[in-house]
């Protein structure tokens, strides 16, 4: 309890410090990635931000449906139209100059809007063309992504955490935490901070010091360094100092660079440099034809590569003491993810024009069954209007607004198709002698979680001669239990079969309008033929054909390896399948859930 709260004490306190950072300079830091749900944790943390900020800055907030109007700005349409001439209005990001802005929600923040939040956060200005205007505004401004996801793999858009300096999660954080954490700390003197940040003198080996620490992380963004290096020129405006510090370096790769790591660095990095550093200790009395001259210049580099490595070893001993325990696994997960370039759990985006979040508006005709967006007919009309009523004849009666075919816009829609999880468990023999029921424990608690999600799912087990389906896509979770518990283990391992089993179901369940996974658990050891016969290798190759044919459907798939140890068969099946491997010996039911969880959006999007 003690060390619990004592991790929820740094946690708070280095939130606070990322909120002054940002008050000192918003527009260099581009802003932060709160991950933290509606309470008095996130209420206290956007006050600290609110009350460092300069008097006067704006303050807005971005729904989660923004379109490109309210953003970007573009026709007053209200005004066009009493008017009769062209009236331009200011977007939120034009608005938001010189303060910050808040988006609600951001994990489901559409690319577009997020691209165009993302180019003013590099840029500092907006330039776009909407409505037949020309918009160019200054925008330089922080952004505040709220990040409200239940799953860890639902998070904001890339383009933002890209170019946001830091990612707070407070979630672990209640009311409790904010006095004992540090909440009544007296605040630096932000202003002053702010006056001094310009003359704040940057040590040449900085910036190299950042980027190795990067690199020993695998952080491979290069604004990820330059971040860093701007919230140490302001973390050494807040102590007062002109010149950054260890101290002021060693927070920033705590606060900037952890929070990106991919891959811990090798463990063999510190002894090498010790190794390389012990023999160069004498090479002060080596030059012997250089004593008549001054001995400083020689000693000078010396020292100066000794400071360079000690603060090395600092910056990446802070960013390592940032990283949470049992982080390893999750950092594979994470640089999968990146791979894919994909995330999440739910089904394929597909765009409709009936049903789903609203995406915008297009030009159609309204009476085909769609639904017209009214508001972008007027819009795309208004600028023409005062051409139009030029071309009216003088004896007709003028109408007070023209609409032509040419203007409707109909409302378009993105919607997701609903996935279906089908879980392939491997019920032979060799899988009961292993752990057949740790497997099915995995398979239990995964059930709830499909169900948490409103997923449909199906079982199929493989065993003796052939594959059966326990159960066809459904969403009661009783039924699943009862067959998984009534599963028997023993006999052969006809893989091929049970694979070939699965494909056929994701064939059904696509052709009904959803997006099947797959889940498979095996030890990759098949010992039975298509047509139930023995022979294991005829019915190696046979799974190794059954796999490809999955890989070439483009199912979603995650191999779980439940043998005690990775089983190289099964790691080639996973590559015929384009399969996410994953091994793990010596683990139980939860500690499989717990992985394969993790590891899912990798699974649906990785292509080996």
């Amino acid at each position: 309890m003690a060390d619990e709260n004592a991790r929820s004490a740094v946690i708070w306190k280095d939130a606070l410090v990322a909120a002054d950072l940002i008050a000192v300079d918003p527009a260099g830091l581009g802003g932060v990635i709160l991950r933290a749900g509606p309470g008095p944790v996130r209420d206290a943390w956007l006050a600290r931000l609110r009350a460092g900020l300069p008097k006067g800055a704006p303050v807005l907030r971005a729904p989660t449906d923004v379109g490109d109007g309210e953003l970007l700005g573009g026709l007053d349409l209200s005004a066009t139209l009493s008017s009769g001439r062209t009236v331009a209005q200011r977007g939120l990001l034009a608005r938001s100059h010189g303060g910050v802005l808040i988006v609600a929600m951001a994990e489901r923040l559409a690319q577009t809007p997020a691209a165009h939040i993302a180019a003013a956060v590099d840029a500092g200005e907006i330039v776009a063309e909407r409505d037949g205007l020309t918009i160019c505004s200054e925008a330089r401004l922080a952004v505040i992504a709220i990040d409200e996801g239940l799953e860890d793999d639902d998070r904001p858009p890339a383009a933002l955490r890209e170019r946001t300096a830091f990612q707070l999660d407070l979630r672990g954080l209640t009311h409790r935490d904010l006095g004992m954490q540090g909440g009544d700390q007296p605040r630096p003197d932000i202003t002053a901070a702010r006056s001094r940040l310009a003359s704040i003198i940057t040590p040449d080996s900085l910036i190299e010091v950042l980027c190795t620490t990067c690199a020993a992380l695998g952080v491979g963004s290069a604004r990820a360094p330059l971040l860093a290096l701007k919230a140490a020129r302001a973390a050494a405006a807040l102590a007062g100092r002109d010149v950054i510090s260890d101290e002021d370096s060693a927070l920033a790769a705590r606060l900037v660079i952890a929070p990106r790591a991919l891959h811990l660095p090798p463990a063999q990095a510190p002894d090498d440099e010790q190794a390389d550093a012990e023999p160069g200790t004498p090479e002060p009395e080596q030059p012997p034809e250089d004593q008549d001259s001054d001995q400083s210049p020689p000693d000078q580099p010396d020292d100066d590569k000794g400071d360079v490595r000690t603060l090395d070893d600092t910056v990446l001993e802070a960013a390592l003491a940032a990283l949470p325990p049992g982080l390893l696994a999750q950092l594979q997960v994470n640089a999968q993810r990146l791979r894919a370039g994909q995330t999440g759990k739910v089904g394929e985006a597909q765009n409709t024009v009936k049903r789903g979040r609203p995406i915008g508006a297009r030009r159609g005709d309204p009476r085909s069954g769609v639904r017209l967006d009214l508001l972008h007919t007027l819009r795309a009309a208004a600028p023409w209007q005062r051409l139009r009523k030029r071309t009216i004849a003088e004896d007709i009666a003028r109408p007070s607004l023209e609409i032509r075919r040419d203007d409707f816009r109909i409302k378009r829609f993105r919607d997701r198709k609903q996935t279906t999880t089908i879980f392939l468990v491997d019920a032979s023999g060799s899988a009961a002698l292993e752990r057949l029921g740790e497997a099915k424990g995995a398979v239990e608690l995964l059930l709830a979680d499909c169900y948490i999600r409103r997923d449909e799912v199906a079982l199929i087990a493989f065993r003796g001669v052939g594959a059966d389906i326990l159960l066809p896509p459904t969403r009661s979770l009783h039924r699943a239990k009862k067959e998984l518990a009534a599963l028997p283990g023993g006999g052969g391992t006809p893989l091929a079969a049970g694979i070939m089993a699965a494909g056929l179901l994701a064939d059904e369940v696509r052709r009904k309008g959803r997006t099947p996974t797959l889940v498979l658990i095996t030890d990759g050891r098949a010992n039975v033929t298509r047509e139930g016969l023995g022979g294991r290798a005829q019915a190696q190759d046979e799974a190794g054909i059954a796999a490809r044919s999955i890989r070439a459907q483009g199912l979603r798939t995650l191999l779980v390896d439940n043998s005690n140890r990775p089983e190289p068969r099964a790691g080639q099946l996973a590559d015929d399948m384009g399969a996410l491997y994953l091994p793990l010996p010596r683990a139980n039911s939860q500690m499989i859930s717990n992985a394969v969880r993790a590891s899912a959006p990798a699974a649906q999007a990785v292509r080996r």
